[in-house]
Formats: C-alpha cells, structure tokens, sequence
C-alpha cells in the first residue's frame, strides 16, 4: 500500500472514531443535563443534537438544519397523530367511552389475568397499526385500567406496549418488515406467518412476564390524565350518567385499525392497482386520514352517544391540546437528535465495519440491525441499511431462511430505544415516569423483545 493510501486510511478511521465518540458523548451529555442539572428534555436535546453534529464534523449550520429537518420531520407524522390521539383520547374519557370499555376489560379479569389481556389488546391493535397511532390510542385505557383495578400503572403498560412493540418491528405489514422483505426478496405470506409465531412467545416474555419484574423496580403513581365521570363523582353516580354502548366504543376505536388494515391488505394483492376501490383504500388507511376519521366518528359515536352536546364535545377536542405541548416537543426533538446522527454518516461506518465478518447470517442481521438502532434511534434506518448489507447474502439462502432473516433485522430494530428515539420520549412524557425510570421499564423491555425475537428465529432455523 502506498503511502498516500495508508495516510488516507488513517485519516478515514480517524473520522469513524471520531463519529462514534461524538455520538456516545453526547447521550451521556443529554441524560446528564435532563437529569443531574434538570434541564428540560426539549432543551436538553436541541444542546445535544447541535453539540454533536459539531463534534462530529457536520458544522454549525448544518447541525442546526439537520436538527430542524428531523423536528419537522416528526413533527409532520409523528406530531400530527398526537394531537389526533389526544383528541380521541379526551373524547373517549369524557363522553363514558373509555369507563364502558374499561369496565368489561376489569370485569372480566383477574388482577393475575389482567395484564395478560393487555398484552392481548396491544397485540392486537398493533397488528396493522403504527406504534405511535397504538399507543395514543390505548394510553387513555391503560391508564384507566390501572386506576380503577388498582394494579401498578407499570404492570398494566408495559404488556400493553410490548404487543404493540413486537408486532411493529416482526409482522408485516408494517413498514419495516416491509422494507425488508422487498430489499431482500422475501416471501411475504411465509414471513407473515413465521412473524406471528416469532411474536406470540415475544410479547409474553416481554409483556405480563418482564412487566411484572419491572412493576418491582419502578412504581410511580397513575398520572392524573383521561379523568372520568367515574374517578370524579363515584361508580354509583357515573353509572347514572348517559355512556355510549360497548360496541358503538370498541367501534370507534377499532375504525382506524381496519382502515389501516384494508390499506396493508390492498398493497399486498394489488400493489400496483389504479382501480377506484384500491385508490380509496389507499387514502383511507393512510395513518394521519385514519386517525382523524376516528376523531370525527367519535365525536357522533362517542361524543352523542355519551349525551355531550356540541359545546361539550367542542370544550372536550380543545382541552384536549395544552396537556400535550410539552410532548410535541420533546419528541420533535428526539426525532431532531436523530436526524442529527443520520447525516453525520455513522450508520455508514457501522455498515462498511460489518461486512465481511465471520458470524452467523442470522446473527450477524440482528446485530447490524442493533448497531444502526442503537446510534441513529431509528428503527427504520437499521432495517433499511441492515437489509441493503445482507441482501447480497440472502440471495444465497433458502425461502424460509430469508424470511427470518426479516425476521432478525426487525428484531434488531427495536433493541435499545433510548434519547435518540423520539419513541422514548413519547412513553416517558404520557406515563410520567424519570429518564431513568424509563430507561429500567421501556429501554429494558424493548431489549427483551430484540433478544427473544433473535432466539425465536434461531430456533425456528434449527427446525424449517
């Protein structure tokens, strides 16, 4: 090699190792100021994220407009279903909707069960839906269900997000798995179907088994959002006010889901379709039209179901908003943060540093997968990059094997979430939990889905 390659050489590993310096330093900067100095998380972010473009090399400037891009970003999908789940959220507990729905799940279960028909429901509604629109959409039930059976707010949630985590990083037809199955020329029926058998054991050790443990480490009280008729005047005198019916609720509810899920059926048997239904289909389940269909079917199913006339139901959309600024902007920021790490190119370094190794296929896709997650906080980001590294590898594998090996970039996907995920934000500000409180509950439980999801694939490769 000639010296001016060596001189090259060194310079670029340099570079790597300043990116990867840069990158941890500052996480540990943002949880130090959250933390220690008490520094509001949206200010703590916006340091970080410029701090480490800086030191990273990308520029004063251009940290700046990185982060704005990845605040708008987010702010032009994630924040948009936020305050559309904010408004379902309050118009389910003010109209009765949620204490009917709350009342059938509490009355026909156990405290034992319980958790375990959270999981269910997570799993459920996450089949084809974002985590993002789940989770606002459930958050009004999980914290009802823990104020009114009593249990640990932490016992109740994490079964909750763990079937909804799981089934957005291992099942079609969300857009992960999606984009990998396409890199990767995967059978999408058969990874369909070893994705739910992967999940089933996921969401169980994730959600009521690890849920339980985390309840022992982290108790905070129930915050003090969705109150209802019932929390405030008794069951006795709620139960005499006017509440929509059970079907009408769970209805309202379930009218995103199947919209979405219409959309994700479609694209599967007519991808290219131009056909008028496909078309409809198509702008129906987009995430942010399916939401605000169920804000405004809400507000007759739920809203006049519940006996609200139009200023009520008017006061309960627009109180709805001020209790989630502070939200937004933490998870504008988060998405911020990540668009930061993104342009710096470090996923790139992590890519160009994995290939050619020696390791196991399917494990060497989980840990690409982890590696990316982990420095970008992107889920979406990992899957890409890890699927473009490893489709020349697949090409050389069996149909089922590439369809796990879907299955392990997803689960890779979702290891580790922490300040660089705006997801870790949006749970840390709705339950009401610390940085740490979340990092022992919400970063460890999305550590076991990745590694349980890995060992399933395993062993379903010892087997197919």
């Amino acid at each position: 090699m000639t010296s001016t390659a060596l001189l090259a050489a060194a310079g670029e590993s340099g570079q790597d190792a300043r990116l990867i310096t840069a990158a941890i330093v500052g996480v540990a900067v943002i949880i130090a100021l959250i933390t220690w100095l008490k520094l509001h998380p949206f200010v703590s972010l916006a340091i970080g994220a410029v701090g480490v473009g800086i030191a990273a090399g990308l520029g004063a400037a251009e940290s700046v407009a990185a982060f704005v891009e990845g605040f708008g970003s987010t702010m032009g999908s994630v924040g948009i279903l936020i305050g559309f789940g904010a408004m379902f959220g309050k118009l389910l507990a003010d109209s009765g909707g949620a204490d009917r729905v709350v009342d059938t799940l509490v009355g026909h279960s156990g405290p034992r069960t319980l958790p375990w028909m959270m999981a269910l429901v997570g799993a459920v509604i996450g089949l084809p839906m974002f985590f993002e629109i789940g989770l606002v959409l459930l958050m009004p039930v999980i914290i009802l269900v823990a104020r009114r059976s009593g249990l640990s707010l932490i016992s109740i949630a994490i079964p909750t997000l763990a079937g909804l985590s799981a089934m957005h990083g291992l099942v079609p037809p969300h857009p992960g798995p999606l984009v990998a199955v396409a890199a990767l020329n995967a059978n999408l029926g058969l990874t369909l179907a070893l994705g739910v058998l992967v999940a089933i054991p996921t969401v169980i050790v994730s959600g009521p088994l690890f849920g339980k443990l985390a309840a022992r480490w982290v108790n905070v009280p129930v915050p003090e959002l969705y109150v209802t008729a019932e929390d405030t005047e008794g069951a006795e005198a709620a139960a005499q006010r006017q509440r929509p019916g059970f079907v009408p609720t769970l209805a309202a509810i379930l009218l995103p889901v199947f919209l979405m899920l219409g959309k994700a059926v479609a694209d599967v048997v007519a991808p290219d379709s131009q056909a008028t239904a496909k078309v409809t289909l198509d702008f129906l389940g987009t995430p942010v039209v399916a939401l605000g269909l169920a804000v405004l079917v809400g507000m007759v199913l739920l809203g006049r179901g519940g006996g609200m006339g139009r200023k009520e139901i008017a006061g309960s959309l627009e109180s709805s908003l001020p209790p989630i600024a502070g939200i937004l902007l933490i998870v504008g920021a988060g998405g911020g943060f990540k668009q930061v790490l993104i342009d710096t190119g470090i996923a790139d370094v992590i890519a160009e540093a994995i290939k050619g190794s020696a390791l196991p296929v399917l494990f060497l896709a989980w840990l690409v997968a982890v590696l990316i997650r982990v420095a970008t906080g992107s889920a979406t980001v990992a899957t890409v990059t890890a699927s473009g590294i490893l489709a020349p590898v697949a090409a050389e594998l069996s149909s089922s094997h590439v369809s796990l090996m879907v299955l392990a970039i997803g689960a890779g996907s979702l290891f580790l979430s922490h300040v660089n995920d705006a997801g870790f934000w949006l749970v840390k500000e709705y339950l009401g939990v610390s940085v740490v409180q979340n990092l022992k509950t919400w970063t460890v439980m999305e550590c076991v889905i990745s590694v349980t999801g890995l060992a399933g694939v395993l062993v379903l490769s010892l087997v197919i």
